[in-house]
């Protein structure tokens, strides 16, 4: 779940990083109204889930209540690298002495926590880093040890730092890193945070990507849930609780079990297919989930057929072969479907399924035979060539 700016700063300060106050602008006069309450010099921002703001003429500093109109005018409703500007955030603009970068983010391939900071902030920090990679001071932290006050002084001593301000930096790295860890984050970067002419350290942007996976640990994330933009057909799976993402092909995918529905998806590829989704239902498949997953996959018009992928385990192959017969009584079908079942008892859960066959439902008894009758079907149906057989 990507934040936008004033998003990401409402969710930093409240861990206690310090952020610069402003308000949200829908229209001019709002825009007016807060930069007003703020105070001049003001800065006007696009709020959009996309970098290159201030090249693209997003990000403005209005010296009065006329050139805040004038600044919010032009940048509400402009495109920002396919994202539309729909809202601003105003802010009382900074006196900056010095700008910094900071990031926390997790590195998969070293099984760790990786932060970054630099004393070059407020551009492209790959920029920066492919230019001089030595700017750009990196720290791979311990999840279970966390972040430590001697990592902190040594990763800011690398990074040029150390100073008469280096302990008040430590504190905010701390701060960061809470937010970051406690507050369930993928990425938690701040570019610039400056400096000011007083001395003190300001989070003057924010870039915030929290978990979807924890959202149940965060009643209140709800609020920014309402504000994300996506895919209808991902937003419809979320309130099914369904694993689900969406993709431009006309196989409509159902497996129990990321592996298994990465496997699908690869093999409908591999027979000249093209999947619409990736569908996770997880390790059972009762009627209610089954009948939920089929409904989502049928609503979307793209999908011409659908591919049930299901490989028993603890669930047994007649108990998924009766959820799958339910959830037919249950929801009316447009797509034909085709089930492959293996695993405890696929059998009986075949023979179940034989008793059900028609032009609606057909079953295959191996993964390579039902992608490959899924493909047809859809081509049938959309005029696609089918593709070429796997061997």
């Amino acid at each position: 779940m990507d934040l936008f700016e004033y998003q990401g700063k409402g969710f930093l300060g409240s861990f206690g990083v310090p952020v610069p106050a402003g308000k949200v602008a829908t229209d001019a006069d709002e825009a007016v109204a807060a930069a007003e309450e703020l105070g001049f010099p003001a800065a006007v921002k696009a709020q959009v889930r996309v970098g290159g703001r201030g090249k693209a003429g997003g990000v403005r500093v209005a010296a009065d209540a006329g050139e805040a109109r004038a600044a919010a005018e032009a940048i509400l409703g402009m495109d920002i690298s396919g994202h539309l500007v729909e809202r601003v955030w105003v802010e009382a603009a900074a006196e900056i002495a010095a700008e910094h970068y900071v990031s926390f983010t997790l590195d998969r391939a070293a099984r760790a926590h990786l932060g970054l900071l630099s004393a070059r902030g407020g551009v492209d920090i790959e920029a920066v880093a492919a230019e001089d990679p030595g700017a750009v001071a990196r720290l791979h932290i311990d999840p279970v040890e966390g972040l430590t006050t001697d990592g902190c002084r040594g990763w800011i001593a690398a990074a040029g730092l150390s100073g008469p301000g280096a302990r008040d930096l430590i504190e905010l790295l701390g701060r960061l890193w809470v937010a970051y860890s406690e507050g369930d984050a993928e990425l938690v970067e701040v570019n610039p945070l400056v400096v000011t002419a007083a001395g003190s350290l300001v989070a003057l942007d924010a870039k915030v990507t929290l978990d979807d996976s924890a959202a149940y640990r965060h009643p209140d994330w709800d609020r920014y849930a309402a504000t994300q933009e996506g895919d209808e057909r991902e937003r419809a799976a979320r309130a099914r609780g369904l694993q689900y993402v969406g993709l431009d092909g006309s196989v409509g995918i159902i497996a129990n079990g990321a592996g298994l529905a990465m496997s699908t998806l690869d093999v409908v590829a591999q027979v000249g297919g093209r999947p619409a989704n990736f569908l996770d239902i997880g390790g059972g498949a009762k009627a209610e989930v089954m009948a939920a997953a089929l409904e989502l996959v049928n609503a979307d018009p793209e999908v011409a057929a659908i591919l049930v992928n299901i490989f028993g385990g603890i669930t047994r192959g007649e108990e998924v072969a009766r959820g799958i017969v339910e959830a037919l009584e249950r929801v009316e079908i447009t797509s034909p479907i085709v089930v492959r079942l293996d695993g405890t008892n696929a059998a009986e859960g075949r023979a179940i399924l034989a008793g059900h066959e028609s032009a609606r439902l057909r079953s295959r008894p191996t993964m390579v035979e039902a992608a490959r009758t899924a493909v047809e079907l859809a081509a049938a149906a959309t005029g696609e060539p089918a593709g070429a057989p796997v061997a």
